[in-house]
């Protein structure tokens, strides 16, 4: 079964309130068995517009992957990052 990735880029502006975010959405990344591969670090956009923060993280299953996406606990997550920046989420099946 292949793998599913949920690839995320965002442009933080409240670091303070993205932090709870992120924090809050470790239930749902746990239940779903996610596994960060990216959490921002150090980038160098090449070509096009791109973003400075770039999230991958990795799923035992594509189905695991929207399960996360659409679960109730990441809607709690989501819900505390209104205000703190904007993000763009594509999930993905791997090969």
């Amino acid at each position: 079964m292949a793998k599913g990735y949920v690839i995320a880029h965002a442009t933080v502006t409240n670091p303070e309130k993205w932090g709870e975010y992120v924090a809050k959405s470790k239930i749902a990344l746990d239940k779903f068995e996610g596994k960060p591969i990216v959490r921002g670090g150090k980038c160098q956009i090449m070509e096009g517009n791109g973003t400075l923060r770039n999230v991958v993280l990795e799923f035992p299953s594509y189905d695991h992957a929207v399960g996360y996406a659409t679960s109730p606990e990441y809607a709690a997550a989501k819900a505390l990052r209104q205000g703190a920046g904007t993000i763009d989420i594509t999930i993905v099946e791997g090969v």
